[in-house]
């Protein structure tokens, strides 16, 4: 299956550079480029590509914009932030925002190529060095503003399989690997999924395991098994 890619940047050489790269590899197209992020939001709906890669810092509407309101429309397009920005506050904000990801401009190609495939597959992914400060960032008193609903979100709500599948997204597991580990239907995780999303109030994975890693014990595999 070949992968429809869309790029939101604001520096034309950057995208020519990534554009080129990309079109060698043969299940990847980019569909469209973008230099700021009303355009960018436009392109999307027109192509409606599997995976965005979206710069942070643009003139006008701010990357972090751009990704509220494209999560907005295309709820199941996997976006990646592609940034310079090393920033721990930006890199938490894009995440609770609904990015699938945060890669910092310095990647290699081939780490870019594979964190493509790998989130458009349904698995977050961050740079290496950024996860470090992501969890310390995690580790911070939670600031309930700066997460729409999570101050109301509650893990009692949550059923034993529910908290299983929880820590297993926590983990960075496809609904596939999940399936497997809990001896599940796939297409039973994906309710399951769904029904997490809906009782935490949140509106992707991702969130859910940032969620997971907020509230201690989510994530670390305590608490029972599903019955």
């Amino acid at each position: 299956m070949t992968l429809r890619i869309l790029l939101i940047d604001d520096h034309t050489l950057f995208r020519s550079g990534v554009s080129a790269l990309l079109q060698r590899q043969p299940d990847l197209e980019v569909v469209g480029e973008a230099s700021d992020g009303v355009e960018g939001i436009k392109r999307a709906k027109q192509h409606l590509p599997d995976v965005i890669l979206l710069d942070l810092n643009m003139p006008g509407l701010s990357g972090l914009e751009t990704l509220q309101l494209l999560v907005e429309d295309l709820p199941d397009t996997a976006i990646l932030m592609l940034t310079v920005s090393e920033d721990a506050d930006e890199l938490t904000a894009a995440m609770r925002a609904g990015a699938r990801g945060f890669l910092l401009k310095s990647i290699d190609a081939e780490a870019l190529v594979a964190a493509i495939r790998k989130a458009a597959s349904g698995q977050p992914v961050i740079t290496e060095h950024m996860t470090a400060k992501l969890v310390e960032q995690m580790r911070k008193p939670a600031q309930p503003a700066s997460a729409p609903g999570a101050a109301r979100a509650s893990a009692e709500t949550l059923t034993a399989r529910e908290r299983d599948i929880v820590r297993e997204l926590a983990r960075g597991a496809s609904n596939k690997e999940i399936a497997r580990a809990l001896d599940l239907a796939e297409s039973t995780v994906k309710i399951h999924v769904r029904n997490i999303l809906r009782k935490l109030n949140l509106t992707s994975r991702v969130q859910v395991a940032i969620y997971a890693m907020e509230h201690e014990g989510m994530a670390d595999g305590a608490g029972e098994r599903g019955r």
